[in-house]
């Protein structure tokens, strides 16, 4: 049967919710390839690290599912299902457009890298698609940070594999001017949520391994005004040094 619980006892997890509005988006790992060719078309690495994140007016938390096979036999008239594949699905992520279009050159030209294998001139009539390698297109440093207020949690996505597929038609027209934004679908091979720095990994933080981890509180008593004067608890030990605690 269901408990009785007191408004005071669930108050402090109601009150303390998550907002949709507190996210940072951060491109890396770009191929050295990649990356010139992006800055021959005026789109810098800086950009790329700093300031294309911050454009993100909109992106979503990735999701994922199992795809599964019937089984049929192991128990008598019993159907079991079984997971044979993780399928992660594609991430759209929206941006506002600056000044330069450098948003749009990014992406547009990110895009056009991936079919540019052929290595001849995009103006020539005889010009022809030909694919990269995934390896001189493929981001493994992007990563979505969803974080609150007070920027004391936060929770990581690190997307391996991660590559432009679709870029949708930006409209625009004489009508009353509003920001110009561009939406694209990503793919990726797989996510990995948490941190995957050496530093996590060294310290065993890596995979949100122990965040959720708080030190054990440790009981404390208030000092008689005698050991306060005197700089000793009634035991003779020195606490001029930091607080007391008792063992």
């Amino acid at each position: 049967m269901p408990t009785r619980k007191k408004i005071s006892e669930f108050k402090p997890l109601i009150t303390n919710l998550a907002q949709t509005s507190h996210y940072q988006v951060i491109f890396g790992g770009l191929n050295d390839g990649l990356s010139t060719y992006l800055d021959e078309r005026g789109v810098d690495t800086r950009f790329i690290t700093n300031s294309a994140g911050l454009l993100c007016s909109s992106a979503s938390i990735p999701g994922s599912s199992l795809a599964t096979a019937d089984i049929n036999g192991n128990f008598m008239g019993v159907q079991e299902k079984m997971a044979h594949t993780r399928i992660f699905t594609q991430m759209q992520l929206e941006f506002y457009v600056d000044s330069d279009y450098r948003m749009i050159k990014f992406l547009e030209h990110w895009m056009e890298f991936i079919a540019s294998g052929s290595n001849q001139n995009p103006g020539d009539n005889h010009y022809y698609y030909r694919m990269q390698y995934p390896s001189a297109y493929k981001s493994n440093s992007t990563k979505i940070i969803k974080f609150d207020r007070d920027y004391k949690r936060e929770l990581e996505y690190n997307f391996i594999g991660l590559f432009p597929i679709n870029m949708s038609s930006v409209p625009i027209s004489y009508d009353a001017s509003d920001i110009l934004k561009v939406s694209v679908a990503f793919n990726y091979e797989r996510y990995i949520p948490g941190k995957i720095t050496s530093k996590s990994k060294s310290g065993g933080t890596s995979n949100n391994v122990g965040s959720t981890l708080t030190p054990k509180p440790t009981s404390q008593r208030s000092l008689t005004s005698t050991e306060r004067r005197q700089g000793t608890d009634r035991r003779g030990t020195d606490i001029r040094g930091g607080n007391f605690r008792t063992p």
